[in-house]
């Protein structure tokens, strides 16, 4: 039975590591073993830029391989320059069906990706404009880009205390 693996490349050859292991498939002969080799890229829309969009890789330097797991086709894909390996090793493991559909439902544009520009360094000073620490002065400890946050330290009675604050709240 055919499931999908996760291929380590080297980063940016991604594309030309998929016309490889095609080639060595045709070469072998081992389409029957094969199914969909997937650089997964998908169109996206910039926050701020209307009207360009750009292919964004959604995961550099991995490559999606739908197989049937034998010896001869692990080597196959192996066999190729730009392959570094399947994650999970000597015995990979599939990843699961409701995974592959939310990629290839991006790939497909059902899915938005969104480019943000917005790019904090921990570490950083920021002055925080809203809620109830405005106006102090923080510290960047971490950054949750997913939901965002950021966790600020302040300096509260001497000590440095973390503050959880959306983006919205600081300025830089």
């Amino acid at each position: 039975m055919k499931r999908w693996y996760v291929v380590q490349v080297y980063a940016g050859y991604e594309q030309a590591a998929k016309i490889d292991i095609e080639k060595r498939i045709q070469a072998e002969g081992m389409q029957d073993f094969f199914g969909e080799i997937l650089v997964p890229s998908a169109k996206s829309k910039p926050m701020f830029m209307v009207d360009d969009s750009a292919d964004q890789q959604l995961f550099p330097g991995y490559i999606l391989a739908e197989m049937e797991m034998t010896p001869e086709s692990l080597r196959v894909v192996t066999a190729s320059i730009r392959v570094l390996r399947f994650l999970g090793g000597k015995n990979p493991e599939p990843i699961s069906q409701k995974e592959i559909d939310r990629i290839v439902s991006q790939v497909k544009g059902e899915v938005a990706v969104e480019i943000t520009r917005e790019e904090f360094s921990l570490g950083s000073e920021v002055d925080i404009v809203e809620g109830p620490f405005a106006g102090f002065v923080g510290i960047i400890d971490s950054v949750d880009y997913n939901n965002e946050k950021l966790t600020v330290m302040v300096s509260i009675f001497g000590r440095m205390t973390p503050v959880e604050l959306g983006f919205h709240q600081i300025k830089r």
